[in-house]
């Protein structure tokens, strides 16, 4: 869909028409619990592509699909009814695939949830290979009182107090 904002108003629109027909006026008893979740349509207003998604089984978004394909000559007739546009645009139905890509990114988090509790596991009763800090720390002199400290950078010698 292009950045069009004609496009879009009837994008939105058909969105709303093509919902309340299915909701309203489409009697099919294939017809599923069906969501219109999105509609492009193409820079020329000739072709509208409409996203839905199904709940429920396999057989019933099959049972959709079909539902949709059959009803497809009323819902652009009454499209075309309802817009006014001069060319009524083609109407195809692609099923989304928003809730299974949910699903796997879902399972994919549940299982790096896992992962962390056992790597938190495992570091519960783990001990350093070497010491606790490895890192160097500044060395501490121990110098007696009155005692010389080392040669400064010009050359000069500094007592410590």
């Amino acid at each position: 869909m292009s950045d069009n904002p004609r496009a879009l108003k009837l994008a939105d629109r058909i969105k709303v028409i093509v919902a309340t027909m299915l909701d309203t006026r489409v009697k099919d008893p294939r017809l599923g619990f069906v969501t219109i979740t999105d509609v492009r349509v193409t820079g020329d207003l000739q072709h509208a592509t409409l996203f839905y998604t199904v709940f429920g089984s396999d057989e019933e978004r099959e049972g959709t699909a079909a539902a949709l394909v059959s009803a497809t000559g009323m819902l652009r007739r009454e499209v075309g009814r309802q817009t006014g546009v001069r060319l009524t645009p083609t109407l195809e139905f692609i099923a989304d695939a928003v809730p299974e890509n949910a699903r796997v990114i879902e399972d994919l988090l549940t299982e790096a949830r896992g992962r962390d509790a056992e790597l938190e596991a495992a570091k519960a009763g783990a001990q350093y290979a070497g010491e606790a800090d490895p890192y160097r720390k500044p060395r501490e002199e121990e110098l007696e009182d009155g005692a010389l400290d080392d040669d400064l950078e010009d050359g000069t010698r500094r007592e410590q107090a």
